[in-house]
């Protein structure tokens, strides 16, 4: 959806597992969407959904420490795939260390660090890319620490 605007894909995806892909242009959907209104606002809602999503993600990851930002990536990654009928406490991680740690604005070094210390502080296990979450409540008050203490809750 990113390259709606600007008539052209800003980025790329590469998929981290086997997936299916339907390549629907653009105009095609407007078309579609315009005919059926309730495709139409399904599309506004899940274009709404992500930019919230996206927003809020990044003016967090910009305050947060390291232990913060990997506590906030685990959560997310586990909601996804509940919300998809998959265990939110163990799962693999398609993506390298160095591929999350570009997504998060840190060193390999500093993920690698901050997946080993919340394993020691007994949170997560993680076993090459598995990671199994230990302690829920504990990654997820480690991940919201800095949005409760600014803004006295987190939604």
């Amino acid at each position: 959806m990113e390259g709606i605007g600007p008539a052209q894909h800003t980025c790329n995806a590469i998929a981290l597992e086997d997936s299916d892909v339907c390549a629907i242009p653009f105009a095609e959907l407007q078309g579609l969407a315009r005919g059926i209104p309730c495709l139409q606002r399904q599309l506004y809602k899940t274009m709404s959904r992500e930019i919230v999503r996206r927003h809020g993600e990044m003016l967090l990851l910009g305050s947060m420490n390291s232990e913060e930002r990997l506590a906030t990536f685990l959560i997310d990654i586990s909601r996804r795939l509940a919300a998809r009928g998959y265990s939110c406490s163990e799962f693999n991680l398609r993506m390298t260390r160095k591929d999350i740690g570009s997504y998060l604005g840190q060193k390999l070094e500093t993920v690698s660090r901050t997946f080993s210390k919340l394993q020691q502080e007994g949170l997560i296990r993680v076993e090459q890319k598995f990671v199994r979450i230990l302690d829920r409540v504990g990654l997820e008050q480690l991940m919201n620490r800095d949005c409760v203490l600014a803004h006295g809750t987190c939604g």
